[in-house]
């Protein structure tokens, strides 16, 4: 009775943690999160990614609730960081504010913003949910440097994933809109992954939206994927650019983001 075959496999963690149960934790991570989204009635969100570099404006304030950088990252500071970080607040206010998330409507919440839930441009927008008193979502990763949760997205809402797959599919599955604030490796990952899950009509048809034209035609030549044959030409449609919070969500209203009435989704 004392041999750890005979512990219950449900109570045995060295079982449960081994790698012939690595499906079994994939489920998980999937069925966890699921449930607590369904409960909160939650159908859609607004999907926010960005830079966990970019500081606010008057980040040295020893008040400032921001989550810690991983070690050995470089905070991004200037103007153009705190900007970002303003506009990305903004827009989740904004979103918050006209999108459906503030009050159920028979039972379910529409366009809810949902991050990666770190520092940064996610902690800004989760910020801009609570200054428009929404909920919002935080789906973090474990990292070996113990990624922190920002001090804005909604308690019962901040989820932890070890699996960057599983948080991917729980980003993707309810988004009804896409928001990409600059970045860099993760948020150009998520990018490309709801941009190939578009070009190859795996998901339904979605606005999506590159903060900061300056930006992201530096970093990626788009124009260059074209040229070279890498893409067509109507790829370069699955995009648009905008300058302002209130440009960014003129935008997805424009490129048919629903209010109200968002069929339910599965993938």
């Amino acid at each position: 009775m004392a041999s750890t075959a005979f512990r219950l496999a449900a109570l045995d963690s060295d079982f449960l943690l081994g790698d012939s149960t690595r499906g079994v934790r994939f489920l998980l991570e999937y069925q966890k999160a699921e449930e607590r989204l369904r409960a909160w009635g939650i159908r859609t969100t607004i999907v926010v990614f960005g830079s966990a570099r970019i500081l606010p404006g008057g980040s040295d304030n020893p008040d400032h609730a921001s989550a810690p950088l991983p070690p050995g990252a470089e905070p991004r500071s200037g103007a153009s960081s705190a900007h970002w970080y303003e506009e990305a607040r903004s827009f989740g206010r904004i979103a918050s504010q006209r999108g459906g998330s503030l009050h159920p409507s028979d039972g379910v919440l529409d366009n809810v913003i949902a991050t990666g839930g770190g520092p940064g441009i996610m902690e800004a927008a989760n910020r801009g949910a609570v200054d428009a008193g929404a909920p919002s979502i935080g789906f973090n990763i474990r990292l070996p440097f113990e990624q922190e949760p920002n001090a804005y997205s909604t308690p019962d809402l901040t989820f932890q994933f070890h699996y960057f797959a599983m948080r991917k599919m729980h980003l993707a599955m309810r988004a009804a809109a896409l928001v990409v604030f600059p970045g860099g490796f993760g948020t150009m990952d998520e990018l490309f992954e709801i941009l190939t899950l578009r070009q190859t009509e795996k998901a339904p048809p979605i606005p999506i939206v590159l903060f900061g034209r300056a930006y992201w035609t530096k970093v990626i030549n788009f124009q260059a994927l074209l040229d070279e044959g890498m893409i067509h030409k109507d790829d370069l449609g699955l995009f648009d650019f905008a300058e302002t919070a209130e440009e960014a969500w003129a935008c997805l209203v424009r490129k048919g983001l629903m209010i109200r009435q968002t069929p339910e989704r599965d993938i």
